[in-house]
């Protein structure tokens, strides 16, 4: 049963993450663009760069939380495991996209010039 149970559950957090991580980079485009005041370039490559974090964050955490599971016995279990997992991943989808968007908020509003950001080191 563990192993029609870890399909099922990589399927669907590969579907949702899939799915919401094209929604944000399709629709999230527009926020950013006005965060930084117009700069397309930067809106751009901090886009692309938002997406493939949070594919990697999130695939690599959906996959190694299956080292997690007992084993599973019943069809019953398979449910209540599947939908636990998935719970967490949507959790944490939802945390990982406040703190992006928290964080371009915030080098926005450190943003002097109106088409370009100062990184400190």
């Amino acid at each position: 049963m563990n192993s029609i149970a870890y399909i099922l559950y990589l399927i669907a957090t590969w579907l949702i993450t899939v799915h919401v991580g094209w929604n944000l980079y399709k629709n999230g485009r527009i926020y950013i663009l006005n965060l930084l005041h117009g700069d397309e370039a930067l809106t751009d490559a901090i886009n692309r760069i938002l997406l493939t974090g949070y594919y990697l964050l999130n695939l690599g955490y959906a996959t190694l939380m299956i080292t997690q599971w007992q084993t599973i016995e019943t069809l019953a279990t398979v449910i209540s495991s599947i939908c636990g997992m998935v719970g967490n991943i949507l959790l944490l989808l939802a945390a990982i996209h406040f703190i992006n968007m928290t964080v371009i908020f915030w080098l926005s509003k450190k943003n002097k010039h109106p088409h370009s950001i100062t990184l400190k080191y």
